[in-house]
């Protein structure tokens, strides 16, 4: 008997996140009531877009009200039957150190996993998540540094004459970070090679099939 896939409704899934490059806190998905919801709820406006009508917050809202009013509109979504993908970011309601231990156990099962690596692929793969270009932990990090280099730059004066200035030297180690990203990518890509095979030995005996024929 053939199977057939099941008839889901994907219009009702509500998928409530902070958009990357514009900051903004946006709802995609969802039917008329999960728009009413998140009208009333967490204030959220509609907004036309290239696929189709979405939501999102206010411009210019701070963090935390930001994450109040998500909060808000994603829980009466799961309270009212919705399907709701909620970034976690945004909840207020989870514990304040849960983020930082998740990363804790994420960087302790990277190094058991490079103690563990018995092959060099497992060992490429672990170089991967500490240096890969755009969501490899030393690229994020390096990224963290320059926003907090920027953000302290504005907010205090230069250094005094004839003193070095910390800001300076903190915005050099971001240039060492990213050396240091490159060459662990480098180390990555030779890791990831396939054994050389090695050559046969003068003398050595070859097999019949390619003796002189």
């Amino acid at each position: 008997m053939k199977q057939t896939e099941p008839d889901f409704w994907v219009l009702e899934y509500v998928t409530v996140t902070k958009d990357p490059r514009t900051e903004l806190v946006v709802a995609i998905g969802g039917t008329d009531k999960a728009a009413d919801i998140l009208q009333r709820a967490g204030g959220f406006l509609s907004a036309p877009g290239p696929r189709g009508d979405y939501h999102r917050l206010p411009h210019g809202l701070p963090v935390e009200e930001q994450r109040l009013k998500a909060t808000a509109a994603s829980h009466a979504l799961l309270a009212a039957g919705h399907s709701v993908h909620f970034d976690p970011t945004l909840n207020m309601l989870v514990a304040p150190d849960g983020e930082r231990k998740d990363a804790l156990r994420y960087l302790a099962g990277l190094a058991e996993r490079a103690a563990a690596a018995s092959t060099s692929s497992e060992v490429a793969e672990v170089l991967t998540e500490v240096a890969a270009p755009v969501h490899g932990l030393l690229p994020l990090t390096r990224e963290v540094v320059v926003r907090a280099w920027i953000a302290a730059s504005a907010i205090q004066k230069a250094a005094p004459a004839g003193e070095p200035d910390p800001l300076a030297r903190l915005a050099g180690s971001t240039n060492s970070m990213s050396e240091t990203a490159r060459a662990i990518l480098h180390a990555r890509n030779h890791a990831a090679r396939p054994a050389a095979t090695a050559p046969l030995l003068p003398g050595r005996a070859q097999p019949a099939n390619s003796r002189h024929r």
